[in-house]
């Protein structure tokens, strides 16, 4: 019982940074504290530095960025239409993504998703799907673009649809990527 308490609040300080980070990288250890409902003595018995919990936020990142991979399910369809279903999953990932584009250092794609995204754009080349002049590091810059214009785009549009940004989103990647001869 005690590890499982212990598991949560650790989890709700991560979560808690990634939410606060996201939009300030210069919030505070104590905003991070009270926005995880927890003591600042707290938050330091788990992470006694900042640099720990930055490492902590880095390794949630990117075991979200891997979910969100799998989740896709890269390997089925078109090359075009696994990069649509990344796109789909890659933007529930909100303020993760946000701390993404903000972090220089912060969580990105490790090797191995890099070289799996690679391979999704290259098989669209290859079935036409996807324009193969475009370059798959090209595309995977198109597509960190246009996921930080959606969430820039929601963000500042308090009244927009979660639903309708992501239809704009992805007609803009399907858009962008499409094959000479794709309908």
């Amino acid at each position: 019982m005690t590890s499982g308490i212990r598991n949560r609040t650790r989890q709700a300080i991560v979560d808690a940074a990634i939410t606060l980070l996201a939009g300030n990288p210069a919030c505070s250890l104590g905003e991070i504290a009270a926005a995880a409902e927890v003591g600042r003595t707290t938050l330091h018995r788990y992470f006694a530095e900042r640099a720990d919990l930055m490492a902590a936020v880095a390794v949630e990142g990117g075991e979200r960025l891997t979910r969100a991979a799998r989740l896709a399910e890269l390997d089925k369809g078109t090359g075009a239409e696994a990069l649509l279903r990344l796109c789909r999953e890659y933007f529930d990932l909100g303020s993760l993504l946000s701390l993404v584009f903000s972090e220089p250092e912060g969580a990105c794609l490790d090797e191995g998703e890099q070289t799996d995204l690679e391979a999704v754009i290259r098989r669209g080349h290859a079935d036409g799907s996807i324009d193969p002049v475009l370059p798959p590091d090209w595309v995977i810059s198109l597509l960190w673009s246009q996921l930080y214009a959606a969430w820039s785009y929601l963000g500042e549009r308090p009244g927009a649809s979660r639903h309708h940004v992501l239809d704009l989103l992805t007609r803009t990647v399907a858009n962008a990527v499409r094959g000479p001869g794709a309908i």
